[in-house]
């Protein structure tokens, strides 16, 4: 892999994340490669080295926007099924990328359109899920669903998730939602603790178009987007899910597999 300039997403705040990211900026220099903590370095990059939890991984895909370049993720958080390489293999596992024994992974992304009375209100990009929920009131919302304009269910419940396969593992299985694996291209719908017990996960193809209707009309209802952006919203406000067009690029050595992460994260024997 021909590399010169390298982007280096973080975050700085943390004393010890700032100290590994400083480390690996003077390891890249002793390469003869560029490397800059600045988010503008991103447009010209040929590869971005994340370092730290799935979080700044999601962070950094929105960063890079359309222009979609590898990313390296060096795990320095919590639970880490996006960032799948230790920090004791980041140099290693970074030369060997250097060296082209990686493999890269396409992970699908959503569009995310939010219409208010038949005017878009927002568009977002998600790689992980939406979450539609409640507030802090116990009160459940009810939110209609569409696919392709077909009607499928009004759910009754806590809230609602549309998950990629990559966000699979995330709130979607703690909602009881199943594990996709990260490489296909589907859509996930899972209520979160629908009043309806029949009311289960369904997983859909790619090329669907899902629209969501909040039908209630209580104050604190919220839309996030891969839990960390998001808006408030308000009765009858429409939700378009459809597969992106842009797809994230995961690289990693080529030692590494989905299986490894899964029995390690979980504990599976």
């Amino acid at each position: 892999m021909n590399v010169r300039q390298v982007a280096v997403v973080t975050k700085p705040k943390q004393a010890q994340v700032a100290h590994v990211a400083n480390e690996l900026l003077r390891w890249f220099k002793g390469k003869n490669i560029e490397a800059s903590l600045d988010p503008e370095s991103a447009a010209k990059a040929e590869l971005t080295v994340v370092v730290g939890g799935d979080g700044t991984l999601l962070a950094a895909a929105r960063l890079l926007g359309d222009r979609q370049i590898p990313i390296l993720a060096i795990n320095h958080g919590g639970l880490g099924f996006l960032t799948e390489v230790t920090l004791e293999e980041m140099y290693p596992a970074i030369e060997r990328v250097l060296a082209g024994q990686f493999i890269t992974e396409h992970r699908m992304m959503m569009d995310i359109d939010v219409s208010r009375a038949n005017k878009q209100l927002a568009h977002y990009r998600a790689l992980n899920d939406i979450v539609i929920n409640k507030g802090t009131l116990s009160r459940m919302i009810e939110l209609e669903s569409r696919v392709d304009g077909q009607y499928v269910s009004k759910f009754r419940a806590d809230g609602l998730i549309v998950a990629t396969p990559t966000g699979s593992t995330a709130y979607n299985l703690s909602a009881g939602g199943p594990i996709i694996f990260p490489t296909m291209s589907a859509m996930i719908i899972t209520p979160i603790c629908s009043h309806t017990l029949t009311n289960r996960p369904i997983v859909l193809p790619p090329g669907v178009k899902v629209e969501i209707m909040l039908r209630s009309g209580q104050d604190d209802v919220r839309l996030t987007v891969d839990g960390q952006v998001g808006l408030k919203l308000e009765m009858n406000d429409q939700i378009t899910v459809e597969k992106s067009n842009v797809a994230v690029k995961l690289v990693a050595p080529a030692d590494k597999n989905y299986f490894d992460v899964l029995r390690g994260k979980l504990k599976w024997g």
